[in-house]
């Protein structure tokens, strides 16, 4: 049944020592993924269901997972279909769009996550694209989620990006002719995300093109909702993140002028890398203590 999760194996994984539990979760008819997860120490600890960023699969975040673990959260990885473990693949026959993401996959995931987690407080924290439908996802569903934790996240809109923002025009009018005659956005030849299936990337462009989010097949409006999206956020921005400068995450953050926001600038020294869109994935503790610092201040 659409939107519903089931467990049907339980097992480990261990990548690069990160150990992690596995399920697997059903959100439409013969459409699954296996999700990681990882407790924390405690019984009535937060638990944040993390999305990743677009073409990013879940084992990309195992460090970040562990990090959080350290901090006594409590962790799920999402896996978006058609990445990972997905049973999906993008393909001329096989395509989704944000409705499917939001409407199907991420109340799966978070089913699974008050299953595996029963009464634990529920965050919800993304990467990139996946920090842009966590906020969907959020105004969708008032009171769903305690909290949104943003990490190098923001609006793609053209405008938001200095000088090179008309050649990201031309992009984002590119990429959905590009998809619709291959079948599929080819992300690993382009050296851009992965293989995307049409309608993520119709959806995803149409943001870029026009800084307002809307979802084929969808009747929400979905500026509406976040206009009106009231749990708390925490925006994290790398200091030199060029595909989510200041600008991008300001233009997402006034979308839900009722939402209490925080946001942090993390640069070199704070992290221990570059400060960049990827690298912090390598060495993510300093996001750790911050998301963990902030859900204390929200109690």
């Amino acid at each position: 049944m659409a939107g519903s999760s089931f467990f049907v194996r339980c097992g480990y994984v261990d990548e690069n020592a990160f150990a992690m539990r596995t399920l697997q979760v059903l959100s439409a008819p013969g459409v699954g993924c296996e999700m990681l997860y990882r407790e924390a120490g405690r019984a009535d600890a937060p638990v944040l269901l993390w999305l990743p960023g677009m073409g990013m699969p879940a084992r990309s975040y195992l460090p970040l997972a562990a990090a959080l673990a350290e901090q006594g959260l409590g962790v799920a990885l999402h896996e978006w279909r058609g990445t990972g473990s997905s049973s999906e693949r993008a393909a001329r026959g096989a395509d989704w769009g944000y409705r499917e993401l939001l409407a199907e996959d991420i109340p799966a995931a978070l089913e699974a996550c008050r299953r595996r987690f029963p009464g634990a407080p529920v965050l919800l924290g993304g990467h990139s694209l996946g920090s842009q439908l966590a906020c969907l996802y959020a105004a969708l569903h008032p009171g769903a989620v305690r909290g949104i934790a943003l990490v190098a996240g923001g609006s793609p809109y053209w405008r938001c990006f200095r000088p090179w923002g008309p050649m990201l025009r031309v992009a984002f009018a590119a990429a959905p002719w590009i998809a619709r005659l291959r079948g599929h956005f080819p992300g690993r030849r382009l050296r851009f995300a992965g293989n995307e299936a049409r309608g993520v990337i119709d959806d995803w462009a149409r943001s870029g093109r026009t800084g307002r989010y809307a979802a084929k097949g969808m009747s929400h409006d979905l500026e509406a909702a976040l206009a009106t999206q009231s749990s708390p956020v925490l925006a994290l921005r790398m200091d030199a993140d060029v595909l989510c400068p200041e600008a991008s995450l300001r233009h997402l953050l006034k979308k839900m002028p009722r939402a209490p926001s925080e946001s942090r600038v993390l640069d070199d020294s704070t992290l221990g890398v570059h400060a960049d869109h990827f690298s912090w994935m390598q060495s993510p503790q300093g996001v750790a203590g911050h998301v963990a610092a902030w859900y204390e201040r929200l109690l």
